[in-house]
């Protein structure tokens, strides 16, 4: 059980020291994973951004994912009987939408470049780890060095999984609960973040 993540992000940034004197760039998924990635990059004295992906979902049921979107690229899995005119507005819908949370989230700073960096993907716990997968693979189109999924809860069935993805090279979780039906659930307190939270999070720590 974790008091808050601000307690996460400590035990989680004391599992990643033997990082710090290395290149790094720790990607928090926002909105809940701003708060945990500030402590580790502070920690590692590393640069902080966001990964910035959304998933298209299935035209009869949006809950499932066919594939992922980022600004720069797309992914797609199981694309069978779905049309590619869906397919294309959706991938135009998302994008706009990252675009103005890009714009929220960088306003005039450019993202972290990530090729041959070592990259962390941060975020306050996962269920499925579906974001994560998405997030390891647009991720690697930049060529970084290294991917490192750190985490502090997940189910043991999502974290074998992660580690069984071809674009991810580690996996770190301090926890993984046989009874697991929420991440909220090993929390004390488990507030959620907002954009405006998160958003000046990143601002805060990139302007000291």
């Amino acid at each position: 059980m974790f008091k808050d993540r601000i307690d996460a992000g400590i035990q989680l940034a004391h599992k990643l020291l033997p990082y710090k004197d290395k290149e790094v760039v720790v990607l928090a998924i926002p909105r809940g994973g701003l708060p945990i990635g500030v402590i580790v990059a502070k920690t590692l004295q590393a640069p902080l951004d966001v990964a910035l992906s959304k998933k298209i979902g299935h035209p009869f049921n949006r809950e499932y994912a066919i594939g992922a979107v980022s600004l720069e690229n797309i992914i797609l899995k199981d694309v069978s009987g779905v049309h590619k005119s869906y397919i294309a507005e959706e991938t135009e819908r998302i994008r706009e939408k990252l675009k103005k949370r890009y714009q929220q989230y960088h306003q005039s700073r450019q993202p972290e470049d990530l090729k041959d960096k070592v990259v962390i993907i941060i975020d306050d716990g996962i269920a499925t780890g579906n974001t994560i997968r998405v997030t390891a693979e647009l991720v690697n189109a930049q060529k970084p060095d290294r991917v490192i999924v750190a985490i502090p809860v997940a189910p043991g069935s999502s974290i074998n999984a992660l580690k069984d993805s071809p674009y991810i090279d580690e996996v770190i979780c301090l926890y993984t609960p046989y009874d697991f039906m929420a991440v909220g659930q090993f929390y004390e307190v488990f507030d959620q973040v907002s954009d405006e939270e998160a958003i000046k999070l990143l601002k805060e720590f990139n302007q000291a």
